[in-house]
């Protein structure tokens, strides 16, 4: 079993960036495909970018294409994702995944274990 811990979180204004950070522990992370997912108020949980075991596949969700990057070190087992350009309707808790088995998804229910999330608050 591998445990995640999410980092980086904040307060920042629209235009601006941030860093989020995701450590595992327990287990090495190539063993995973990750992922990002983010919950809004009055929201279901949402796909934000998923990336591979060996990191040369990346894919976003379409509200955050081009100003998102999802990376990740397999030395250092942490998975990061920039954000740059923020919108005030990317205000969410930011959650990191990992799954065990299978390829990309964009289903939350695909992915076996979530880091406790970090919340993200952009103002206008």
């Amino acid at each position: 079993q591998v445990q995640l811990v999410e980092s980086g979180g904040g307060l920042v204004q629209a235009g601006g960036s941030l860093s989020l950070s995701c450590t595992a522990f327990g287990r090495t992370l190539i063993l995973y495909r990750m992922c990002w997912f983010r919950l809004a108020p009055g929201k279901e949980r949402d796909f934000v970018a998923a990336i591979s075991r060996s990191g040369a596949g990346q894919y976003y969700s379409d509200p955050v294409k081009g100003r998102f990057t999802i990376s990740r070190d397999n030395t250092k087992n942490t998975v990061g994702l920039q954000m740059n350009s923020l919108e005030p309707e990317d205000t969410a808790v930011y959650y990191c995944g990992a799954g065990r088995t299978g390829s990309f998804s964009v289903r939350s229910s695909d992915y076996d274990y979530w880091g406790q999330g970090t919340q993200v608050t952009v103002s206008s």
